[in-house]
């Protein structure tokens, strides 16, 4: 696909045509990621599906934290598109890229001495310890492949190209079921083949974005001359990246402490947490897709050469659109996981003793789905404060959300297990929309102020 400039031409149809491969993209990654899932449960035991719950917090922290660099590094790649300077474009890439190469190196060696003990801190039962343990340590040393993936992706959508990442993630999902299902579910392998099968996939997908960039994106290609890190570049990336890269970690961190409040309560509550935590990631992918689009949106917009009365007035009419699809969206999630979430979880688990799972999690589902509309909002208002730079309102936000999330988990989930949850993500999205509306007014305010 070419580059799309979104300073001209339909907003909706630059959103609507920004978004859907990224959610299609996405939610066939989740499908993968709930395949795993199930494989795991069916194939090696319920206990093997707890030791991917309980790593999955780790984790997401590490997958978030370097999607945060990557993210601040694409609102600064939107803006130079936008504004025509493409030697700038190819710059920022290069220091991201290489930038990132040191940063993994680092994660890696780290996440090998750290990750046993954090396990033990979160009060992962014996029982899954060792399996969820290694599992742990074989993601992480894959994190340069992820990193490497969400940086070069994060440059095609940068210039309006959604969908070559999209068509390259989908490839390598395909590889990793295909494995997963000869290795796990036909010769027997163990949650040590899932592991390895999940960075296989992504070293996969790192490698055909890279060449396909090489070939047929010249704009973004690296030549001798740029591909070296730009110190006053980096500067300014990691001001962005590191903040963003908070504000996405604090949501996995959120889990992390969640799961230290879960795993007490035994490995069919943690069984039933891990499958409906697959089901969030469904409903809020297209969500934080939308908001990627806003992102994107208002970016490329604010860096363009219009004048700063039509920048304003599209800028605002691109918020107002996002918003839109993200309710449109959350009517039709709302449907879906409220109608069929006792045969969602159902799929998860079978046999005997998976009653008290499918219970746990089919009434955590049925109140989950009402509360998706909060998400929703946030999410579009995210998605505008970060193409604006504002990545300060975007991580306070974030912590206000998660924080409160945290501390009602732990004050409910001892008498109403997982349901306490859904009490306490209900009571963090509502804070954070009180926090965001206003900002939003007051910055608007100011900006029209400015103005006159």
């Amino acid at each position: 696909m070419a580059a799309s400039d979104m300073t001209k031409g339909s907003i909706m149809g630059h959103l609507v045509r920004y978004s859907i491969p990224l959610i299609l993209g996405n939610l066939f990654q989740l499908a993968y990621n709930a395949v795993d899932s199930m494989i795991a449960g069916r194939f090696i035991g319920k206990e093997a599906l707890a030791a991917l719950g309980t790593a999955g917090p780790v984790m997401n922290i590490i997958i978030l934290g370097i999607s945060g660099i990557c993210m601040g590094a694409g609102v600064l790649m939107s803006g130079f598109f936008g504004a025509g300077s493409l030697e700038e474009l190819k710059k920022e890439l290069s220091t991201t890229l290489l930038f990132g190469l040191y940063f993994t190196i680092g994660v890696a060696v780290c996440g090998l001495f750290l990750a046993r003990p954090l396990l033990v801190l979160l009060q992962v039962p014996e029982g899954v310890l060792d399996r969820a343990c290694i599992y742990l340590k074989i993601i992480i040393l894959g994190s340069p492949f992820t990193y490497f993936y969400n940086a070069l992706a994060a440059a095609l959508k940068s210039v309006g190209d959604s969908r070559t990442p999209v068509r390259f993630l989908i490839f390598a999902s395909l590889l990793n079921a295909a494995l997963d299902l000869v290795f796990i579910g036909l010769l027997g392998f163990g949650i040590v083949c899932s592991a390895v099968t999940t960075v296989v996939a992504e070293g996969v997908s790192a490698a055909l974005t890279w060449y396909h960039i090489r070939k047929a994106v010249p704009m973004l290609s690296p030549d001798k001359k740029t591909f070296r890190i730009d110190r006053r570049l980096l500067k300014t990336t990691l001001r962005y990246g590191s903040v963003t890269a908070l504000q996405q970690a604090c949501q996995p961190v959120g889990k992390l402490l969640i799961q230290g409040a879960v795993n007490p309560l035994g490995v069919d509550v943690i069984a039933a947490f891990q499958a409906v935590n697959r089901v969030d990631d469904f409903a809020f992918t297209p969500e934080q897709s939308i908001s990627h689009g806003i992102t994107t949106f208002t970016a490329q917009n604010l860096g363009s050469r219009q004048d700063e009365e039509r920048k304003r007035e599209r800028v605002g009419a691109g918020l107002r659109t996002g918003l839109l699809l993200e309710f449109l969206y959350w009517i039709f999630i709302f449907l879906l996981v409220y109608l069929g979430r006792v045969p969602v979880m159902k799929a998860f688990v079978t046999g005997q003793g998976s009653t008290g799972v499918v219970e746990a999690g089919s009434r955590y589902l049925g109140t989950m789905a009402f509360f998706y509309l909060l998400p929703a909002f946030t999410n579009g208002l995210q998605g505008f404060f970060r193409g604006r730079g504002k990545m300060g309102i975007t991580l306070a936000g974030t912590f206000i959300q998660t924080s409160l999330r945290v501390v009602v988990t732990y004050l409910t989930a001892p008498v109403l297990g997982i349901y306490g949850v859904t009490i306490a993500c209900a009571v963090g999205w509502t804070a954070m929309l009180l926090f965001e509306v206003p900002c939003l007014f007051f910055f608007r305010d100011r900006t029209v102020k400015q103005k006159k």
